[in-house]
């Protein structure tokens, strides 16, 4: 046989390759109705949910950008380009942004932490363990947590002054006291929700475990929190999410500039009657912004896991 007739392919075989597997028929495209009606409004849906979405950021951070000052001259996108806004932020004795920056972090991660901890107990103990008014207790957390905490505002800021007249460390005017309240009122959706996905931690683990005589202690925090990262995470993101922007609770307990968190004192910028400086404000919230985002960016696949599989059980 020579070279030629082993390289070269013969007309027969191109055409067979061309037509495809024998049988098989290409779908005639469908009519632009039919598509439509099919397909193609979801596709219009999600453009139209996308720039709805996008519309808002895209304001604020031209806001940001424009050196006006006011709302009225930002409403021309991008008319104007400038960073004085952002050197203006950080240039303010009045306004600490940096201070409040870093403050917001630390209370936000450090009420992250503990959240997560202490409903990750909780939640193991509903869980794992029978004893008398478990099933009550469930209960009394998920209605406790109907009434939201600006209802007992009041009832807080006497409390903490209390404090302050014997602890003064953590009462009013406190950093560690506003953590300590945002996880009073952390424990009830979160602790339900980290319940509904350790149930679908098998308990044979356990079982094989304390028979290899570990206790619940050393079950809980090598094996159950590995194997239930996804909720963690998830509560963990919601937790520095809704503490970041939580605004009564920190402008009541919260009184020096200093100690003040970002939503706090972004207000500052926009509540003065005669000095209300929107691109500031606007600056302001586009780098607040910048950790959440990243954080969700981290975390979101860990998002539709950890909030959907404690749902089956």
């Amino acid at each position: 046989m020579s070279t030629s007739q082993t390289t070269e392919p013969t007309t027969s075989a191109i055409v067979t390759a061309g037509a495809g597997t024998p049988g098989e028929a290409r779908e005639p495209r469908r009519p632009f109705r039919k598509y439509f009606r099919e397909t193609g409004w979801r596709h219009l849906v999600g453009i139209v949910a996308t720039v709805f979405a996008l519309f808002p950021l895209l304001y604020v951070f031209s806001a940001s950008l424009n050196p006006g000052g006011t709302l009225l001259t930002a409403n021309s996108l991008f008319s104007q380009i400038s960073l004085d806004s952002y050197v203006e932020l950080f240039g303010s004795d009045r306004h600490p942004y940096a201070a409040w920056f870093m403050n917001t972090l630390v209370i936000g991660l450090i009420t992250a932490l503990f959240t997560v901890l202490l409903g990750a107990l909780a939640a193991y103990s509903f869980s794992r363990m029978r004893f008398t008014g478990r099933r009550f207790s469930l209960t009394a957390l998920l209605v406790v947590q109907m009434f939201p905490q600006m209802l007992a505002m009041v009832a807080i800021f006497l409390i903490m002054v209390t404090i302050s007249d014997i602890f003064p460390a953590i009462g009013l005017n406190t950093q560690i006291g506003l953590i300590m309240v945002y996880l009073g009122g952390a424990l009830g959706a979160n602790t339900y929700l980290m319940y509904g996905f350790f149930n679908t931690v098998p308990a044979s683990i356990d079982e094989a475990a304390k028979i290899d005589g570990a206790g619940h202690a050393r079950i809980f925090f090598t094996i159950i929190l590995r194997l239930v990262a996804p909720i963690l995470a998830v509560v963990g993101l919601l937790s520095f999410i809704g503490t970041s922007s939580e605004f009564v609770l920190a402008s009541v307990i919260l009184i020096d500039p200093d100690k003040q968190t970002l939503a706090v004192g972004l207000y500052k910028f926009v509540s003065d009657e005669f000095s209300k400086n929107w691109s500031v404000f606007a600056a302001g919230a586009v780098l607040a912004a910048i950790l959440p985002v990243a954080l969700f960016l981290a975390l979101q696949k860990y998002i539709v896991g950890g909030l959907t599989a404690g749902s089956v059980k």
